[in-house]
């Protein structure tokens, strides 16, 4: 059954409930969400088919496309050409850059400056963890193709260590996958919705929904592949939607076919288990509960009033805590007696409710942080723990510090223009740019090939002639009458390809000059480049024709780190390792911490610090030279900007920036040098041994000259007496 029937009776059912008339049905979020879709796909159908277009032509279409009415074969077919020279493969492929954009975080007050740099290594690891050479080898060709490409960011919860929970991951979405709201092209962000087409598996849809597909069929297998070939039996395509919430936010919205997987509203806030029985939010696998009440933050619903739960929690930690400090003898709250054995603790370890045994959990918002224990950070804040007190009835009461939840509140996918385009979402495509020319060249390399073919020598001969070839040697020919001789012709079919070949380079030379794609450019030799400076020229020339490009991408590489950092903020609740080298090429160690980015305001409310400008480090495409900076550095240390050249410690600073420019054999010659100082400096030390040794014992026999002499007076065997200045040398 096709998706459509499927749709049409569903909604017949709805018409046939009751006596409601039709139009006063509500349609349910899945029909909204699907009547999206189909506005979408109908409105970027025109587009969708020029990405098919366009990737055939950069795999090397055959296709002459008629330039007249009547311009095809006699069944009305088009034409095809057995030779193709592929120029748009050329000109995308001699843009590819494997260079990726590094971060640069400016911090907006002078006092965050150590944050911006811990957030800028933090990315750095980010790049060299995720696969971002592939996404970027990708988007390098699907950018100049289609005009654009989209990068998503994901918060993974199941992806976990033994200290830290969840991961920030970074996808690529390809044009195809992406379903926008119709009229807007200005960007994703002014959009009320928009939808992303995520090619999967039914198996991978069950491990992440617990929703059984097997008998789904795949939707849209176009998004795959051009035209969709070899689609597995396996296959489905899953839809996910974001929009903008009524109160703020962004709404998630999961659905396969005619299933519904997924409605969360405001999908970026924190969210835990509740129990929907008790209303206690269901613990950790291995967090502590004394006397069955959760020692961290409770959020609460249901049947049990929040100043109840809250009572209970800490009323038991309270009495433990207190007991202890009892047991050492330090002064606890007076009036209040205590009891070590009156909490006892156990570890949550999974399975139901462990205070009414309820298995029916549900996940509800959590707007607040409960902080029990201080918590010190870097910057020197410190985050007040729990606080004692008593409620109204006189039992201890422990109140937890509330610390609101940071929420990106931003549409999670981040798009890369090629060229910006007035009225179009994507930017400009290079292969619409040279189809013309692209097409031209078919024709043209099919001429000459046929012209190729048919040169060569021609013979005539009178119908009756009498010549008879050598069966043997077809080189041989017997004529049996003299006369028939002088009627024998010869033609020479030599085929003059001057004015073909000269316009086939000139339509060359046209597609390179409109994508600004020079011989430098491309590494070849320039002609018209007759001296160093003009080839620097013509090199410049070229990169300025292609410096839109760069700066969009950029650009979207800047947006992207931003959404990183603000779903670190707000997800990454443990320490995450950073390391880094500083100028000595030394490994430095760091932790990114959330908590370093809170702040108390003078009124005492806490909030979050995400006041930090980002984009892209100038010099990266220079560092993605290698050879350029080798000179570089090695010109550096020639004119002495490391230090005395002559010296171990110079030359240990200039193989670590070596090292780190990835110089052959770099590492093991900074090894060498540093061993070979550790042996000067301890040389250096001995030598400072013995001479202060050396002049001690001068000071000591000058000081004492009769004391240098052996029992009597005389002088020790082998020894020369110190003779004073004073005494005539």
């Amino acid at each position: 059954m096709s998706k459509n029937s499927r749709r049409k009776r569903r909604r017949a059912a709805q018409r046939g409930v009751g006596n409601v008339n039709p139009k006063y049905l509500v349609p349910t979020r899945l029909d909204l969400w699907q009547q999206r879709l189909a506005d979408s796909d109908n409105y970027w159908a025109p587009e969708r088919d020029k990405m098919d277009h366009r990737e055939a032509l950069y795999n090397g279409d055959s296709e002459l496309r008629p330039l007249v009415p009547g311009d095809t074969k006699a069944d009305g077919t088009t034409k095809r050409t057995s030779h193709v020279r592929n120029i748009i493969f050329e000109n995308i492929e001699s843009q590819i850059s494997s260079s990726i954009p590094q971060p640069k975080v400016t911090a907006r007050r002078k006092k965050d400056e150590k944050l911006a740099d811990l957030i800028e290594h933090f990315i750095r690891n980010e790049l060299d963890r995720q696969p971002f050479e592939t996404m970027n080898d990708m988007a390098e060709r699907t950018v100049p193709m289609q005009g654009g490409v989209g990068f998503l960011v994901e918060w993974d919860n199941t992806k976990r260590t033994h200290t830290t929970v969840g991961e920030a991951d970074v996808s690529t979405v390809h044009p195809k996958q992406f379903a926008p709201q119709p009229g807007i092209y200005t960007g994703i962000a002014d959009m009320d919705w928009f939808i992303v087409k995520v090619p999967t598996t039914k198996e991978a849809v069950r491990r992440r929904y617990g929703v059984a597909i097997y008998n789904e069929p795949e939707a849209e297998p176009e998004i795959r592949s051009s035209g969709g070939e070899h689609t597995a039996e396996d296959a489905v395509t899953m839809y996910v939607g974001f929009e903008l919430g009524e109160q703020g936010g962004i709404n998630k919205y999961v659905w396969v076919n005619d299933i519904e997987l997924e409605d969360l509203e405001n999908y970026q806030a924190r969210r835990q288990p509740v129990c929907s029985k008790c209303g206690r939010v269901r613990p950790l696998p291995g967090q502590v509960i004394y006397n069955n009440v959760q020692t961290m933050g409770t959020q609460v619903a249901g049947q049990i009033s929040p100043e109840q739960v809250e009572r209970d929690m800490a009323g038991h930690q309270l009495a433990h805590q207190m007991a202890a400090q009892a047991m050492l003898g330090e002064d606890v709250m007076p009036g209040i007696g205590v009891d070590p054995g009156a909490a006892p603790e156990q570890k949550y370890d999974g399975g139901p409710c462990p205070w009414c045994g309820s298995e029916d959990f549900e996940d509800q918002e959590q707007e607040y942080e409960q902080v029990m224990l201080p918590i010190k950070t870097t910057s020197g804040i410190e985050i007040p723990g729990a606080e004692a007190g008593f409620d109204k009835d006189g039992n201890p009461v422990l109140k937890p510090t509330l610390i609101p939840f940071y929420k990106p509140d931003v549409y999670p996918i981040v798009l890369q223009r090629s060229v910006s385009v007035y009225g179009q979402l994507l930017g400009s495509s290079d292969v619409d740019a040279i189809e013309d020319q692209q097409n031209t060249i078919n024709r043209l390399e099919q001429k000459i090939i046929d012209r190729l073919i048919k040169a060569g020598t021609r013979i005539t001969l009178p119908d009756r002639a009498d010549l008879r070839i050598d069966p043997e040697d077809s080189e041989k020919w017997y004529i049996g009458n003299a006369a028939d001789r002088n009627m024998i012709g010869v033609y020479d079919f030599s085929g003059d390809l001057q004015y073909e070949l000269a316009y086939l380079a000139q339509v060359y030379e046209e597609a390179r000059q409109i994508l600004g794609i020079t011989d430098s450019f491309q590494g070849r030799r320039d002609p018209t480049a007759t001296s160093g400076v003009a080839k620097e020229y013509s090199a410049a020339q070229a990169a300025g024709r292609l410096e839109s490009k760069r700066v969009m991408k950029n650009a979207a590489y800047a947006q992207l780190f931003e959404l990183m950092f603000k779903f670190w903020l707000a997800y990454s609740d443990e320490p995450r390792p950073v390391s880094y080298k500083d100028f000595k090429g030394e490994t430095q160690y760091e932790e990114f911490n959330r908590y370093d980015f809170l702040e108390q305001d003078a009124d005492g409310q806490w909030d979050w610090n995400d006041q930090f400008l980002f984009s892209c480090d100038t010099s990266a495409p220079l560092a993605s030279n290698r050879e350029a900076m080798w000179q570089e550095t090695r010109l550096n240390l020639q004119t002495g900007a490391f230090g005395d050249p002559t010296q171990t410690d110079t030359l240990i600073l200039f193989w670590s920036k070596m090292e780190e420019l990835h110089y052959p054999g770099a590492g093991t010659t900074k090894k060498y040098l540093e061993d070979k100082l550790q042996r000067e400096q301890l040389q250096a030390q001995q030598m400072q041994m013995m001479q202060m040794q050396l002049q001690a014992q001068q000071a000591q026999a000058q000081a004492m000259p009769g004391q240098a002499l052996a029992g009597g007076g005389m002088p020790a065997p082998g020894t020369n007496p110190q003779v004073s200045p004073a005494m005539g040398g």
